[in-house]
């Protein structure tokens, strides 16, 4: 299957304090749907309140991306969290976010998990569900689409629960021959040549497929397309991507 339109997002307010890592308000140019760090891997008060407002203005869906409490790695560090205690915390941060969106005319559309967490409940089970009894909690009776990859435990858990979701590729990392992403500590994890990006966000969004990083063709369906805000020129390559892929007559347009 491949899309006529593709939704395009991207990880945004993942400062802290006086430290900032994203270009918040050129990326909300670009993208249609806005992972907003939700103060556990990054991102606090201040921030959230902003992107928000940015977002909302600018017509970007804002989507609460929940984390392990792990300021210090990042988000980036795989953590033994209760599950009872990691439900809590995922309801905790999009009650934080939801504020903000509502104050800012707007609301929290969908929950996407970040980093390990991300990558963890790809494959375990007691952890997605946790995750999803915590988008049941923190949506306050609203059923929030889950995003995520394709085929994973996260996904299975929120259609059993009634929750709608949606595929997610990544056209800057790259995929293991399964059709996961190759971890970040692996040499070509991150894919950094500019033109490469563009190609293999064109061939996903168009096709659903990408060349994984042995080589071999792989099956990538979806319905949104992640771009990194901290890659260096995250900016210009995000506006050349959308550019390319309106150029292959595919819509870029928010799935919520």
């Amino acid at each position: 299957m491949t899309w006529a339109s593709i939704d395009l997002n991207a990880d945004l307010g993942e400062g802290f304090g006086r430290w900032t890592l994203t270009d918040d308000g050129a990326l909300l140019s670009v993208v249609t749907s806005a992972n907003v760090a939700c103060g556990f891997h990054a991102g606090d008060a201040v921030t959230m309140r902003r992107v928000c407002e940015l977002a909302a203005a600018r017509g970007v869906r804002i989507g609460a991306q929940v984390s392990y409490r792990d300021l210090a790695g990042f988000g980036r560090r795989s953590m033994d969290v209760p599950a009872e205690e990691l439900a809590a915390e995922i309801a905790y941060q999009i009650g934080a976010l939801a504020v903000f969106a509502r104050a800012a005319g707007s609301r929290v559309s969908y929950v996407k998990p970040h980093g390990a967490l991300y990558n963890r409940v790809v494959r375990d089970e007691e952890q997605a569900r946790a995750v999803v009894d915590g988008v049941l909690l923190g949506g306050g009776g609203e059923r929030l689409p889950v995003l995520g990859l394709p085929g994973s435990k996260l996904h299975e858990a929120a259609e059993k629960a009634g929750l709608p979701v949606v595929t997610e590729s990544f056209g800057d990392r790259a995929y293991t021959a399964d059709g996961t992403l190759l971890p970040r500590g692996r040499e070509g994890a991150v894919v950094t040549d500019p033109a490469e990006v563009v190609e293999r966000s064109v061939s996903m969004a168009r096709f659903g497929v990408v060349t994984s990083h042995c080589g071999r063709s792989v099956a990538v369906r979806a319905r949104s397309l992640c771009l990194h805000g901290d890659t260096p020129g995250a900016v210009e390559l995000a506006r050349r991507v959308r550019a390319e892929l309106e150029a292959a007559g595919v819509r870029v347009e928010a799935f919520a």
